[in-house]
C-alpha cells in the first residue's frame, strides 16, 4: 500500500483492496447529484418493497404500505434531519444555511425511526388499521434499508471510529474527510509521510449486524405470539448493535452541556423499554391478559383487522376464494362471543 494516497482514495491495507477515485457524486447534464442521496432514495425503495412483500407472504394487503410509504418518508427524512441538527446545535446555529443541506450527509437513524413510527401510529388511527401489524411488517424492510444507507456514509467518508490496525482496518485521505471527525488519536496516529487516517469502518460494522438482525427478524415472524413482536426485537437488536458502535465512533452526538453521546442513550433505552415491553406481555398472555394481541397465523388476513377490531374482538369480513372468483363476495361476521 502506498504511503500517500489521492484524496479520493479509499483502502482496507489487511484486505489487500485500494479503491482509487471513489466519487461523492456524478453529474447529469450538468446537474451534480450526491451518491448519498441516491443510496439513501434506494435505501427507502428496497425497505418498501421488503415490507410490502412481507405483507403478502403474511396475508396483509401489499398496498397498505404503498399507500403509506410517501408519509413514512418524507417524515422520517425530517425527523432525521431535525434529529441530527438539534444535537450539532453550535455548528447549525452559525451555519443555519446548512440546516437545508442534505447532499452532505446529516441524518440521524433514531430521529428518522422515532418520527416514522409516530406517522405509522398516526396513519393507523385515521384509517383505523392495527399500527402494531404495519411496525411489525415495516421492521423487516428498515433493517434492509440500513444496511444499504449506510453506504451512503462509505461515498461520504463519515461515520467512522477511530484507530485500529485490525483486518477490517479502513485508510481515508484526510483532506476527504471532516476535520471535527478527527480526534486528537486519530491525529497522533498519522505516521510522517503520509496523509492518511487509519479507522474502524463503524459504517460496515453497522451493515454487517443489521443484515444479521434481519434474519433474525424474518423468523420472528414465524415464531411469533403477538402482535408487536417483532418491532420490538428491532428495537432490542438494533439498539445493541448501535450501542456498542456508537462508542468507537468519532462523530458521536452530545447531549448539550455534556459528553454524553444522544445516540448510544436512546439505544440503551430502547434495549430496556422492549425488553421490559416483551417480558410483561408475555407472562401477561400466559395469565390471560392482552388476548388482544395475539398473532393467529391461521386466522383472518391482518390488513382485514382494525385497531379497534382486534381490541375489542368484534368481527372481521372474510372474503372466500370462491366468491372473490365469481364476484359475489359478502360479509359474514362471528360475534365476539363465537370467536372467544
Amino acid at each position: 500500500m502506498q504511503d500517500v494516497m489521492d484524496p479520493m482514495d479509499i483502502a482496507f491495507p489487511h484486505l489487500g483492496i485500494y479503491l482509487r477515485n471513489v466519487p461523492q457524486s456524478f453529474s447529469i447534464f450538468g446537474f451534480q447529484i450526491a451518491l448519498y442521496g441516491v443510496i439513501v432514495a434506494s435505501a427507502f425503495l428496497v425497505s418498501l418493497l421488503i415490507a410490502a412483500e412481507v405483507g403478502k407472504r403474511t396475508r396483509q394487503n401489499p398496498d397498505t404500505y404503498w399507500d403509506i410509504a410517501l408519509y413514512v418518508i418524507i417524515m422520517s427524512i425530517v425527523g432525521a434531519r431535525i434529529f441530527y441538527v438539534m444535537f450539532m446545535w453550535d455548528y447549525y446555529s452559525a451555519n443555519p444555511i446548512q440546516i437545508f443541506n442534505l447532499r452532505g450527509g446529516g441524518l440521524a437513524i433514531w430521529g428518522g425511526v422515532i418520527a416514522g413510527v409516530i406517522t405509522v401510529a398516526l396513519y393507523c388511527r385515521i384509517k383505523g388499521l392495527n399500527p402494531l401489524i404495519l411496525l411489525d411488517t415495516i421492521s423487516c424492510g428498515l433493517v434492509v434499508g440500513q444496511v444499504i444507507g449506510r453506504w451512503g456514509n462509505f461515498f461520504n467518508r463519515e461515520v467512522f471510529g477511530g484507530y485500529t490496525d485490525s483486518l477490517l482496518a479502513m485508510r481515508l485521505p484526510l483532506a476527504a474527510v471532516r476535520a471535527r471527525d478527527v480526534t486528537e488519536e486519530l491525529a497522533a496516529h498519522v505516521a510522517e509521510g503520509t496523509n492518511y487516517i487509519q479507522v474502524h469502518p463503524t459504517f460496515l460494522y453497522e451493515g454487517i449486524w443489521n443484515l444479521c438482525l434481519f434474519g433474525l427478524l424474518l423468523l420472528c415472524w414465524k415464531k411469533k405470539k403477538f402482535h408487536g413482536e417483532v418491532i420490538l426485537l428491532y428495537f432490542t437488536g438494533y439498539g445493541i448493535g448501535r450501542a456498542w458502535i456508537e462508542m468507537i465512533r468519532t462523530d458521536q452526538l452530545y447531549l448539550p452541556g455534556t459528553h454524553f453521546p444522544v445516540c448510544f442513550l436512546v439505544s440503551i433505552a430502547a434495549i430496556l423499554v422492549s425488553a421490559v415491553a416483551e417480558f410483561v406481555i408475555r407472562r401477561g398472555l400466559k395469565e390471560g391478559k392482552y388476548q388482544d394481541l395475539l398473532w393467529d397465523p391461521n386466522g383472518a388476513p391482518a390488513a382485514a383487522v382494525s385497531a379497534e377490531e382486534s381490541t375489542d374482538g368484534s368481527a372481521a369480513v372474510a372474503v372466500s376464494a370462491e366468491e372473490t372468483t365469481d364476484g359475489s363476495a359478502e360479509e359474514t361476521a362471528g360475534s365476539a362471543e363465537e370467536q372467544n
